[in-house]
């Protein structure tokens, strides 16, 4: 019975660390945020709009409906949009 015990206790850890290391990645992805307008042609992250597959596919610079992940809290700052917006127009940074 003691047996038993050790690999359940063995089993119980090893689903311990596997959690641990699958919450990581997610916490890590809590601290961007998707800015749109901010990326240079071919260098979004993804959703460029109609025509496009996904990152690296925007035809523009500053293109508004294509985002690049940012630190969080930073998009707005550097003149971005937290939504996804018409046109190209290059970002204005925000001060204070």
């Amino acid at each position: 019975m003691s047996n038993m015990i050790l690999k359940l206790a063995g089993a119980a850890a090893a689903l311990s660390m596997a959690a641990t290391m699958v919450a990581a990645p997610a916490q890590a992805a809590g601290e961007k945020e998707k800015c749109f307008g901010v990326a240079l042609k071919g260098k979004n992250d993804c959703a460029a709009g109609p025509g496009t597959s996904c990152a690296g596919t925007s035809t523009v610079d500053y293109q508004g409906n294509a985002w690049k992940l940012v630190a969080k809290g930073s998009c707005v700052k550097m003149g971005g949009s937290l939504a996804a917006r018409a046109g190209n127009a290059k970002p204005v940074p925000k001060k204070g």
